[in-house]
């Protein structure tokens, strides 16, 4: 757009006000990009933008503004998500910009039923089905975006680990899932339970994927608990943790496996360990779990 050679400027003309901006940026790793907050001239919460700095930022921005058009059809209960504002182009970067959640309002102590719900709810969005892994969409995407990544020990142990896992016959429920649902990523208030950054959504996977991904980052990282440990507990622990979803002991251990096969293959092919992201090696934690896991299944 002619005149709008600035940010503030490009913000003002697709806003159609002044906003003033704040940015921040998180911690090494591929996927970080700026986040800007726009605030009013008063002050006032307006909206946050994304900004991509490089072909997986621009991926993931549009991903997001996909991930919450398919969500703004949904009439959520139990949990509240961002509206798209504007989806466009600056200076050739992808520019997603979303209304402000009300994250000021009084803050209220999680329950875990009320998580429970909210990603049950969240689970069911596009619907639920029940089939074999073998052939199925959820495992010929992973596979696709495994074989994308840089070849090396850590793809071989995973695609053999998935050639295993697929020759099992095994059957799955499957659904929707956040794709990064974690304490950092949600907010609950008086008036329920905000939940943003939805660049990682996705349908057909896995169901109970965003309850095993929550515990595991829960302690890597707020607990910072062994990271190899925590995610040995995952797969333990995983029949306890999707008994609200009604998945059996022998699926639950399955899908734990196969949810850190996919963060395994999330690492690699955003190249994190290149980024300088801390669990950036899925070769150092996340494989020798799913190895010790198979062995016992």
């Amino acid at each position: 757009m002619p005149g709008t050679d600035t940010i503030e400027a490009y913000l003002r003309s697709v806003l159609g006000h002044d906003v003033l901006i704040s940015i921040h940026l998180g911690e090494a790793r591929a996927n970080r990009k700026p986040v800007l907050q726009l605030l009013t001239p008063r002050g006032e919460a307006a909206g946050f933008a994304k900004i991509s700095v490089n072909p997986l930022t621009r991926d993931l921005i549009r991903a997001e503004r996909a991930a919450l058009n398919t969500l703004a059809a949904e009439d959520f209960r139990e949990l509240t998500v961002p509206r798209v504002l504007h989806q466009g182009q600056w200076q050739g970067r992808e520019v997603l910009i979303m209304n402000a959640l009300p994250v000021w309002r009084r803050r209220k102590a999680l329950r875990p039923a009320q998580l429970t719900a909210a990603m049950t709810e969240l689970a069911a969005v596009g619907g639920r089905s029940h089939g074999p892994l073998t052939g199925s969409d959820y495992l010929n995407r992973l596979r696709s975006r495994l074989e994308a990544s840089q070849a090396g020990p850590d793809r071989a142990a995973l695609g053999a680990a998935l050639d295993t896992l697929a020759a099992a016959g095994a059957e799955l429920s499957f659904g929707a899932w956040h794709g990064d649902w974690t304490g950092w990523n949600m907010a609950s208030t008086a008036d329920g339970l905000l939940v943003w950054d939805w660049e990682r959504f996705d349908l057909g996977v896995p169901a109970g994927f965003d309850f095993l991904h929550y515990r595991l980052q829960s302690d890597v990282v707020r607990r910072r608990r062994p990271a190899l440990e925590a995610a040995d507990d995952c797969v333990r622990n995983a029949p306890g943790w999707l008994a609200p979803l009604g998945v059996a002991t022998a699926e639950a251990h399955l899908i734990a496996i196969l949810y850190l096969a996919e963060l395994s293959t999330r690492y690699l092919a955003d190249r994190q360990a290149e980024a300088g992201a801390r669990l950036g090696q899925p070769g150092t934690w996340l494989i020798p779990a799913i190895e010790k896991a198979m062995r016992k299944l």
